[in-house]
């Protein structure tokens, strides 16, 4: 079954493997052009480097004129991410616009890692480490790191 939102799908999915932004992939999980798995890797020159983070991305037949329901699969430390995974980012909710892909998507959580909102958290440990103890922060970011390396 072709719907738009599955050949909007498709588009994105020929766009990421032919012109893939910098760390960051993502491909549908089998079948299943509507469920992707991605991983987007820590920004060099900052202490997620070297990380690399699992996400998913739900589609729904709204797609592009909804967002997806994009989760951490990774345990992650950061002011903008819930404990279960889930993202507070503006462009997944109101600020969503169908101009929109999955490697846009994808590249503005990874932006978000490094760039994070302390006055929108989701984690108001994170938040406030990141306000006043960011060494600590950095600390806690980094051995998020490492359980990335090892996580399934």
């Amino acid at each position: 079954m072709s719907t738009p939102s599955r050949k909007r799908l498709m588009r994105d999915f020929k766009r990421l493997q032919h012109d893939p932004p910098a760390g960051i992939s993502g491909a549908p999980q089998d079948n299943n052009i509507m469920l992707w798995n991605a991983v987007i890797f820590g920004p060099d020159d900052t202490p997620w480097d070297g990380g690399t983070f699992k996400l998913t991305l739900q589609f729904t037949e709204d797609y592009p004129n909804k967002p997806p329901t994009v989760r951490f699969v990774s345990k992650m430390f950061h002011p903008n991410i819930y404990a279960d995974g889930s993202i507070c980012l503006d462009i997944l909710q109101n600020q969503w616009s169908p101009i929109y892909d999955v490697a846009a998507i994808l590249t503005s959580i990874q932006s978000l890692l490094c760039d994070p909102n302390p006055n929108s958290p989701a984690n108001s440990e994170a938040a406030r480490m990141y306000s006043e103890n960011r060494r600590e922060y950095n600390r806690r970011v980094r051995d998020i790191v490492e359980q990335s390396w090892t996580a399934e």
